[in-house]
């Protein structure tokens, strides 16, 4: 830990910062948060607010344990392109060379109002999956054709391996031509299943083995460990504005999906060792997993003049930002309707969780909550009252 002022960031910002959360879970719209900051390699804010289980009122520890859902996908990508960097893949590789089940797929198409099936332009590579342009979605993101046979196959389920969820999602159509939209999507879970094949481990192990074991992330899992069971947080049983409170997965169920792209747990100081080691270029306390190069080009954009689709990912991809290898990445200054530096980059998962790394500022910071429905107000809050706090 430092001081803020030692890092030139504001003390009374930072209280203020605090200040606001509290508020938040005073007025019982937030049930509980942990609250981590860190510029140039020194933590100056690891703070817990709130209930760890608005049921039990128990006060939120700063090692509580959250569902990070998507904060999976930026793992899974290190992940792959570190197999990239040992020559196990290319990026431009279609995804059938390693998973056979994608080698026929097939595009629906509205013609005269009747949806056609017809074979794609050109096969989805590993990119593709990595920056959600291979033409998938996620049957939540809307009502199309395409994602109301998602819906119907029960796609999410986690009864199924990862062997089994690819070649499910695979039989089914894609929304899009590979590479023609930015859809976001179930790519990161054949990620997942692309890392079991390559390495010839579950996800689950590999991850552990790979990345959390050298990064020193030692709680951070796809099943909580029984003992720590009493550090789960919870969200409200009921969402606190009366809209239709979403249900989390049960993180303390061994399920047969190790979902790539939402299935991880994890607490705050872990996931600070993975931010501080993609803002180390890579490497983390003497333990290099990727290359410099590699991880600029991870958070540089990918997507280029290929659009965003106008649906639910357009609310997900806010204005002047572009997406990476497994991050958003802003573009602009401006345009935004949140602050932040050209360069930083992004993500958060369903229940609430948020994180953003800031490399013109040396600076990254992580909010770990369970509000699903109120998460992108949450995201956004403290974005602003994080940049606040700077002074240079």
């Amino acid at each position: 830990m430092a001081s803020p002022h030692s890092v030139g960031l504001c003390p009374q910002r930072m209280q203020r910062l605090l200040d606001v959360l509290q508020a938040e879970v005073d007025r019982q719209r937030l049930p509980g948060a942990v609250a981590l900051m860190a510029r140039h390699g020194k933590m100056v804010l690891y703070e817990g607010l709130g209930a760890l289980d608005p049921a039990s009122a128990t006060p939120m520890p700063r090692d509580a344990i959250f569902r990070i859902y998507s904060m999976t996908k930026p793992i899974v990508s290190v992940a792959v392109m570190m197999l990239m960097e040992q020559g196990q893949l290319l990026l431009s590789d279609p995804v059938a060379k390693y998973l056979p089940e994608y080698g026929a797929q097939k595009v629906a198409h509205l013609v005269h109002g009747v949806v056609q099936l017809q074979a794609v332009r050109r096969p989805a590579t590993i990119q593709d999956l990595l920056r959600h342009t291979a033409g998938l979605t996620y049957e939540f993101m809307g009502s199309s054709s395409v994602q109301r046979q998602y819906a119907q196959s029960r796609i999410g389920s986690r009864e199924r391996s990862n062997a089994e969820f690819s070649h499910q999602l695979a039989a089914l159509p894609l929304m899009f031509e590979p590479g023609s939209v930015w859809e976001y999507s179930r790519a990161t879970d054949v990620l997942g299943r692309l890392v079991e094949v390559l390495s010839g481990q579950t996800l689950g192990n590999y991850l552990q083995e790979q990345i959390f074991k050298p990064l020193g992330m030692l709680e951070t899992w796809f099943c909580v460990p029984q003992p720590c069971y009493s550090r789960i947080a919870e969200p409200f049983a009921r969402d606190p504005e009366g809209g239709v409170q979403m249900r989390v997965i049960d993180v303390r169920e061994d399920a047969a999906l190790e979902s790539g792209g939402g299935g991880l747990a994890s607490t705050a100081i872990d996931y600070a060792r993975f931010l501080q080691f993609m803002l180390n270029k890579g490497e983390l306390d003497g333990v290099r997993l990727l290359g410099s190069r590699t991880v600029a080009f991870m958070t540089a954009d990918h997507l280029g003049n290929i659009p965003v689709n106008s649906g639910a990912s357009s609310e997900l991809l806010p204005p002047g930002h572009g997406f990476g290898l497994g991050f958003a990445v802003r573009k602009e200054l401006g345009i935004a309707s949140e602050p932040g530096s050209v360069g930083t980059y992004f993500w958060g998962g369903m229940a609430g969780t948020t994180f953003f790394v800031d490399p013109a500022a040396d600076m990254f910071a992580c909010l770990m909550l369970q509000a699903p429905n109120q998460r992108e107000y949450y995201r956004r809050l403290f974005r602003d009252l994080v940049y606040a706090t700077l002074l240079d």
